[in-house]
């Protein structure tokens, strides 16, 4: 909380308004800090959860691909109605990936360029549990 506290004028500078989401943030924060050394490179990261991704038109091209855009509609239909947990949205990707016969890196990668802008982050479901069902549809659907 003492991190997610220090971040916040840093998310302000951005345009980010996460004083009233604390708890949240402190999850982001957890989930992010061993891949930051400065509070500059937390908030690049935590700002996205937030803020709409700006993924390139390189990741875009790389992971959106014939096979793994109807992967992640199943994906993104099939996490409509889980319980939105870690555990869960874990299950709901084992199961896409086996019906498809895809590896995790095959839908990870492109369901984290639509969801944070950058196909690589920690976790995919401890970054989709701290998104938030709702951002995570509209994204995934936006793609």
């Amino acid at each position: 909380e003492t991190l997610a506290q220090s971040l916040l004028p840093w998310l302000h500078q951005r345009g980010v308004d996460a004083s009233h989401d604390i708890a949240r943030l402190s999850g982001i924060c957890g989930l992010f800090k061993d891949r930051c050394e400065t509070l500059v490179a937390l908030a690049d990261w935590a700002q996205w959860f937030y803020l709409e991704p700006l993924a390139s038109e390189a990741d875009r091209l790389q992971f959106l691909t014939d096979t793994t855009q109807p992967a992640v509609q199943a994906l993104c239909d099939a996490l409509e109605t889980v319980e939105w947990n870690r555990a869960a949205i874990s299950t709901v990707f084992k199961q896409v990936l086996a019906e498809r016969g895809l590896k995790m890196p095959q839908l990870a990668m492109p369901v984290r360029v639509l969801t944070l802008g950058t196909p690589q982050t920690p976790s995919v479901d401890a970054v989709l549990e701290l998104l938030g069902r709702e951002k995570v549809l509209a994204r995934l659907r936006k793609g």
